[in-house]
């Protein structure tokens, strides 16, 4: 009997080893961009969309550089103090790294920059979790958007639903979700069907560094990455 690739033994060395070069590689990354770009920023992101990420860094690949991942491995490139920074004033910039943010490294002007980040939106379908922007509710009668052979999948998504002569009928009034609460499961799945976009993939600066000075963008920011009050 063939024995299972599942049960085949993992020696930790090799998987640490292939870990600490990945790192080492990514330092080593961020550490020669820092000497090929004329300023680096911070920027944080809600609503992150891995297609629409690439196709944004693929626009501007030729001026600019993006770097997302481990936040620690990051920090550990720039400097997280006076002491070890690679250049005069990043540990500033490491001590933003925190939650969902990332580097971007460019050679386009300040102005360039603040339009691009300011400008950027993309809407998508909001996923299970995300808050709703607004309180969705369907009326109570035929939805003729939707085939009969849907009947069954709505009914198990929650909405209180029959066919009538071949048509899907909702039987009473049925709320998807409510401004400022999560979405279920069930509420996405039913926003999607519905063609609602309810998440918007943002990206916002935090700081900007350049060997001449340093810019915070966010108000209520310390140069330590902590809300003053």
């Amino acid at each position: 009997m063939p024995k299972s690739k599942r049960n085949r033994p993992v020696t930790l060395s090799k998987t640490k080893k292939k870990g600490r070069e990945h790192k080492e590689s990514v330092v080593n990354s961020i550490r020669d961009a820092v000497e090929k770009y004329n300023s680096i920023y911070v920027f944080s992101f809600e609503n992150m969309r891995n297609l629409k990420f690439k196709e944004f860094r693929e626009q501007h690949k030729l001026t600019s550089r993006f770097f997302l991942g481990s936040n620690k491995v990051m920090q550990v490139s720039l400097g997280r103090s006076d002491a070890d920074e690679i250049r005069p004033g990043l540990h500033k910039v490491s001590k933003l790294l925190r939650g969902d943010s990332g580097l971007f490294l460019t050679n386009l002007s300040r102005e360039e920059v603040e339009r691009l980040f300011n400008e950027y939106e993309e809407y998508d379908f909001a996923r299970t979790g995300t808050t709703a922007t607004e309180m969705l509710e369907l009326k109570e009668g035929p939805l003729e958007q939707f085939t009969h052979e849907m009947e069954p999948f709505l009914r198990k998504q929650g909405l209180p639903v029959r066919l009538n002569k071949g048509v899907i009928e909702l039987v009473s009034d049925f709320v998807v979700c409510e401004e400022g609460k999560p979405l279920s499961p069930e509420s996405a799945r039913i926003l999607r069907l519905l063609g609602t976009k309810m998440a918007t993939f943002r990206l916002h600066l935090i700081c900007r560094w350049s060997p001449e000075d340093f810019e915070l963008y966010r108000e209520g920011l310390d140069e330590s990455g902590v809300e003053s009050a």
